[in-house]
């Protein structure tokens, strides 16, 4: 039997655009990755998670997005400093 590594969550606030001009602030889980471009380079699987998720008009627990509906997505490092809004 073939046994998998357990990480302990870690979780990065990140900033994501999609296709359809929605902006939505959220966590992604990067536990055995380095950094958040990781989720989109070093893995072969189609959707990232967000969890505690804001958006225009309210808010959601967890979201599922297809990657191929990503325009662009900035970790909070570097979002913190933006200058974008949710409330558009």
């Amino acid at each position: 039997m073939e046994r998998k590594t357990q990480y302990k969550p870690i979780y990065e606030l990140i900033c994501v655009k999609t296709v359809d001009g929605l902006i939505m602030e959220g966590k992604v889980n990067i536990a055995g990755k380095k950094r958040v471009s990781e989720l989109f380079t070093a893995s072969d699987k189609s959707f990232i998670v967000l969890v505690d998720v804001k958006l225009k008009g309210g808010s959601t627990s967890e979201l599922f997005i297809n990657k191929r509906h990503i325009v662009w997505v900035k970790p909070k490092d570097i979002a913190k400093g933006d200058k974008v809004s949710l409330a558009d």
